[in-house]
């Protein structure tokens, strides 16, 4: 069977999403193992679709030869189930669905239903359907999509070296200065960082820098209102909203914070629990779609997604409980050692494409 592999992204590959992330960590350590990938960006609006993506996907199938194997990212592959299936016939075509399209936050009924019909009968036309958590393997079944058994592909994490807090209080010693909270999330409202304001707005006489750093792009609208909250609550110089960045500035707050912050309604995974708990950060996150089995008990505070009296509660004990504190970083910085490593999870997506079709 040949190794060599086409990954369909919607718009520009290089963004710096968990879903993004996890489809160039894939399409590097494919090519670690002998395998050749052709990464193609599509042009137009996803996932909800317009002509334009259609066009591109209609244009990016059909340059394909015969017989060629790709992997088309969900989030582009949902919205076209025509395009796909024009193709399915003479392609091995493989769906990677990092959550069901239709679980977005802030969805209009109209909008869910057509993506949810959308997105079945274009994995319907797929071989193989591969998933980032047990979580949406079910949640597909719930939605109805049963023509494939879903593989599970669970992401990676780089190593890294403990935070600079975690370190000290592994020693038993507080670092200096405010507590740092860092959210790691685009600005989108599935991340809830709309709720997060509130609740640290609630907590204003507590001594505790937070930095918001993920994209305002994706969803300019939302993060405008993320700001404008920020500016009412008179916290502007308390929270830092700096937008995407390159590794090495992440890598750096990551260095800088004392525990992670993930006020998602809903996560089909959520790779920044594996990022935070690399450095042996604990985190305060919400139940929210897969998070209830991602964000280990032992080293987390966890709420109901949508809640801000109880996220104000929970970052009140974070930052009132230096006990607390230094038994959830213990937790944290011992899990390290579980990890699943980017390559480990290569692995597994190769045999997840050479098993037989499901």
């Amino acid at each position: 069977m040949s190794r060599h592999l086409y990954m369909i992204i919607p718009g520009e590959p290089g963004q710096r999403t968990g879903g993004y992330l996890y489809d160039a960590h894939m399409a590097r350590e494919l090519r670690e193992l002998g395998w050749t990938v052709d990464v193609i960006g599509l042009e137009g609006r996803f996932p909800d679709t317009d002509d334009r993506a259609a066009t591109a996907m209609h244009h990016a199938l059909g340059r394909l030869p015969d017989g060629a194997r790709l992997v088309i990212d969900g989030l582009a592959l949902g919205g076209l189930p025509d395009e796909v299936a024009a193709h399915a016939g003479r392609l091995d075509i493989n769906a990677l669905v990092h959550h069901p399209l239709a679980d977005e936050t802030g969805l209009d009924a109209a909008v869910r239903e057509r993506l949810l019909l959308r997105e079945t009968r274009a994995l319907a036309a797929c071989r193989r359907v591969i998933v980032t958590s047990p979580f949406t393997a079910r949640r597909l079944r719930e939605l109805g999509f049963e023509q494939r058994t879903p593989r599970v592909v669970e992401p990676g994490v780089n190593g890294a070296e403990l935070a600079a807090a975690v370190a000290a209080r592994l020693q038993g010693r507080e670092p200096e200065g405010p507590e740092r909270l860092l959210c790691v999330a685009s600005l989108t409202p599935r991340k809830g960082q709309d709720l997060l304001v509130r609740a640290l707005a609630q907590l204003a006489d507590r001594d505790w820098h937070c930095t918001l750093l993920g994209s305002s792009a994706r969803d300019p609208a939302f993060a405008e209102r993320v700001a404008g909250l920020v500016r009412e609550a008179g916290l502007a110089d308390r929270i830092d909203c700096i937008g995407e960045c390159d590794q090495a500035t992440l890598d750096a707050e990551y260095r800088r914070a004392g525990v992670c912050l993930l006020p998602s309604h809903y996560e089909g995974y959520g790779m920044v629990v594996s990022e935070a708990l690399a450095r042996g950060l604990p985190m305060i996150t919400t139940t929210g779609g897969a998070l209830a089995q991602t964000a280990p008990e032992d080293c987390c505070l966890r709420v109901e997604p949508g809640n801000i009296g109880a996220l104000a509660q929970a970052l009140a004990r974070w930052l009132d409980d230096a006990a607390l504190r230094r038994r959830l970083t213990r937790s944290a910085a011992e899990r390290r050692a579980t990890l699943r490593s980017w390559p480990e999870a290569g692995r597994a997506f190769a045999a997840a494409l050479e098993g037989g079709a499901g």
